[in-house]
């Protein structure tokens, strides 16, 4: 399996850290078209501690947002002015889980995308791969957003959140 970011690469193109970094590798890249990851799930992940105590389970959602930062790569990983940026998860739509994901099992996150907008929002199909079997799959969204909106908190009217009525 050849590497094409390795984990200290991928986190100057990710914002994320421990214990929130939720994948290891890129193995494949295409940009604009399709990304794969791989997330090596081992029992020091500190959610095991509580999910669950004697028979550890990886959430179904931290699954998801594996695959939503294996798609942020593919989204900032060309973008000069990356670190002013930030990737918001906007959407998630068709996700099932097909069999629990236990620590020992390597996910293969592979994304393909759906819909691009450079630079603005990206929508992809993913499916998350234990030993070739599908352990879950989702359509997943998001949205670049400045940073500096964010700092201010100004990035909901920027993001493709939908405002919700009082």
């Amino acid at each position: 399996m050849e590497t094409v970011l390795d984990i200290t690469q991928i986190q100057t193109v990710l914002p994320h850290r421990y214990p929130f970094l939720l994948v290891d590798r890129i193995i494949e890249y295409e940009p604009g078209k399709r990304v794969v990851g791989v997330k090596n799930v081992t029992l020091n992940e500190p959610f095991f501690a509580g999910h669950f105590p004697g028979a550890p389970v990886m959430p179904g959602v931290l699954i998801v947002e594996a695959m939503a930062q294996t798609a942020g790569v593919l989204m900032l990983a060309n973008l000069p002015d990356r670190k002013n940026k930030l990737v918001f998860f906007t959407g998630i739509d068709r996700a099932r889980f097909r069999r629990p994901v236990v620590p020992g099992d390597q996910l293969r996150l592979e994304l393909t995308v759906l819909k691009y907008r450079p630079h603005s929002y990206i929508k992809l199909r993913g499916e998350a791969l234990v030993d070739g079997q599908l352990v879950a799959e989702a359509h997943i969204s998001s949205s670049l957003v400045d940073r500096s909106l964010v700092e201010r908190g100004d990035a909901i009217n920027h993001a493709g959140f939908t405002p919700v009525e009082k």
